[in-house]
């Protein structure tokens, strides 16, 4: 007689891997990089190289000489997706070695100071921008012109969408919201900022092809784009002539980058639909907040990482409590 013999679970795989869901945001992520390199040129390419070698780089090279241990994860696409990532929060025109400084301060303080991937609490591209911003401000908020495909560091620099947006709230002389790109120009990308940001639709391609592959779920992004969409909206009806239309604020900026690949980071947000939800409702209010009121005209990235602080709480809130746990008996008096 045979007899059956019945492993531990889990008994049926979905296939599903870190390396396999890596390398589908690294697809979804090219329509964003095609357009950086249509608009920005040289620029765009060599920001994106550098990040990336230099990305790999750091994560193997404290992996062996410092956390003295194989580095099992270059070739899992974690390290290329930060250098990626960071690459499209960058200006195209920064010099390499304040890349190489975002690239180190990523992996070495973002990423593998926490034990590597899997237990970092920040998004580790976004750790490396926030870091460069406070480091080196000018440099980081210069912006080229689009157009100058074969310019680099003496490309010539415009306004980007949101200082325009901030000057206009700000009262600064000569700058009015007639300035601003159209809806059609900034949904393609033909408008200054972050060489990754600023082609919405490029962003949303990424985001369909990735609810397709079942990589991320719908709950971050569109909590998130649905919030700053009501709010500006309520800004918008108050007084039209200080604020932009909340489509336009949908377009701008890193909002659609923020959502769709930074907020949606697998170890850095919560793991429940309510508590997705719940971040990703918080996460758009803290943009919100930070464009209309804060001192700079961008609010993404620090609204990501104050929210990453709250992942923990949310989770505690929302995560569903065991069915047919015994309740803890109250000590005697």
């Amino acid at each position: 007689m045979n007899k059956l013999i019945v492993s531990l679970s889990p008994h049926v795989h979905g296939g599903d891997s870190v390396k396999k869901n890596m390398y589908g945001v690294l697809i979804a992520l090219i329509p964003a990089f095609l357009v950086s390199l249509y608009f920005f040129g040289l620029g765009a390419l060599i920001v994106t190289a550098t990040s990336v070698a230099a990305c790999l780089f750091f994560e193997w090279a404290i992996g062996k000489f410092l956390m003295k241990k194989e580095t099992t994860t270059i070739t899992d696409g974690s390290a290329i997706i930060t250098g990626v990532l960071l690459a499209f929060n960058l200006p195209s025109n920064l010099p390499i070695w304040i890349i190489i400084l975002g690239a180190l301060f990523a992996i070495g303080v973002g990423k593998m100071s926490f034990g590597g991937l899997g237990c970092n609490p920040f998004n580790p591209a976004l750790a490396g921008r926030v870091f460069l911003l406070l480091s080196f401000p000018v440099q980081m908020t210069t912006w080229p012109a689009v157009g100058q495909l074969t310019a680099y560091t003496d490309a010539t620099t415009a306004a980007t969408p949101l200082a325009i947006m901030k000057g206009v709230i700000n009262g600064a002389p000569g700058m009015s919201l007639s300035d601003l790109p159209g809806a059609f120009d900034l949904l393609i990308g033909n408008n200054g900022g972050c060489l990754g940001e600023v082609s919405a639709l490029a962003l949303l391609l990424g985001l369909f092809y990735m609810l397709w592959k079942k990589i991320i779920t719908w709950h971050i992004p569109v909590s998130i784009l649905v919030t700053v969409f009501v709010f500006s909206g309520i800004m918008y009806l108050v007084n039209p002539e200080l604020y932009v239309s909340p489509v336009v604020q949908l377009l701008s900026g890193g909002l659609m980058l923020g959502a769709v690949f930074m907020a949606t980071d697998y170890v850095t947000s919560p793991i429940t639909p309510n508590g997705k939800l719940v971040f990703g409702v918080i996460l758009g209010l803290l943009t919100f907040i930070f464009r209309m009121f804060g001192g700079s005209a961008e609010g993404v990235s620090y609204a990501i990482i104050f929210s990453n602080l709250l992942v923990p709480l949310i989770e505690k809130v929302t995560v569903p409590k065991s069915f047919g746990k015994k309740k803890p008996e109250k000590e005697a008096a």
